[in-house]
């Protein structure tokens, strides 16, 4: 092989493989969460209970012969869901009903989870009847907890539950604890509290499955009836900037969407909005137990340009 065959084969041989770049479509954006929790007067136990949950999958090379020019970079996605439970029922019972129903849920996630980190057309019926199936499976495990321990027969709770995937926000929804989001200056309430009040419940019909947190009677829970509640479920599309609040009712019967839009238009970190939101319920004299969870969705290449013009 003379040189210039040689030179030629050692060209060929070494040349970089050639791929279709892949660009993964749910990892550029960012969630920043927040939560704060506070006991309120009334009952002896804080009956809320919050979790939020990332789900997702990777690809990362452990170990090759190749070189690196021959392989793609580590590969993350990520969903998350965020759920806050305000539990209902006297002497503890509340508190157990929401800290059943969220760890109820954390273990499901695991045994029938379907990990969908991406959404399509083909993929958005099954993501809100997953949703809707889990809120049957927990309202099953809650009552029969309930049914175990005759201290706890009327414990029950409400739920709330987001799931964010690329750009798109599921919510589902039982009780009266609240989700909102913020966009452009604007609180949007997503959510409508299950009570007799807010229903328009006709007072000449009794409300039989009702329970009460000493100031609202809440017609639909998880765990209180063994049919299971009848759940909201909605799906909207998420644009960079937004932020998403889970309260329970702690916050929202004392402090008004406005007063709550005016601390989230200020921008401070998760963690400090959640803070200064229970201080206001507080300041406010809210009797009840007070949770906050505050989220906010940023497109990674969007926020990393903005680093860059700063």
């Amino acid at each position: 092989m003379n040189e210039e065959a040689r030179h030629q084969w050692r060209e060929a041989v070494s040349r970089p493989l050639e791929h279709d770049v892949f660009h993964p479509v749910s990892a550029p954006f960012a969630l920043e969460i927040g939560a704060a929790s506070f006991g309120g007067k009334w009952p002896p136990h804080n009956t809320d209970h919050y979790l939020v949950v990332r789900a997702g999958r990777m690809q990362e090379t452990i170990a090759t012969s190749l070189g690196a020019a021959d392989l793609p970079p580590t590969f993350e996605e990520y969903a998350y869901a965020l759920l806050i439970a305000d539990g209902l029922g006297e002497q503890g019972a509340g508190s157990r009903a929401s800290r059943v129903a969220l760890s109820a849920l954390a273990h499901l996630g695991l045994r029938y989870g379907k990990w969908n980190v991406r959404v399509s057309a083909d993929n958005l019926a099954e993501i809100a009847a997953q949703g809707e199936f889990f809120y049957r499976q927990v309202n099953d495990v809650v009552r029969q907890a309930s049914e175990n321990d005759l201290e706890l027969a009327d414990m029950a709770t409400s739920l709330t539950a987001l799931y964010v995937a690329e750009g798109d926000l599921f919510f589902w929804h039982v009780g009266h604890s609240r989700a909102y989001l913020f966009r452009h200056g604007v609180l949007t309430q997503l959510t409508m509290d299950h009570t007799l009040a807010e229903q328009g419940h006709d007072a000449r019909k009794p409300a039989t499955s009702a329970k009460s947190d000493f100031i609202h009677l809440v017609t639909e829970t998880v765990g209180g009836q063994t049919a299971g509640p009848n759940v909201d479920s909605e799906h909207i599309k998420l644009s960079s900037g937004d932020r998403l609040l889970l309260c329970t009712n702690g916050l929202s019967d004392v402090v008004s969407n406005d007063q709550i839009a005016d601390q989230l238009a200020q921008f401070r970190s998760p963690a400090e909005e959640c803070r200064q939101l229970v201080d206001l319920a507080r300041c406010a004299g809210s009797p009840d137990d007070v949770t906050v969870m505050l989220a906010d969705y940023t497109v990674r290449s969007e926020r990393s340009a903005a680093r860059t013009a700063s």
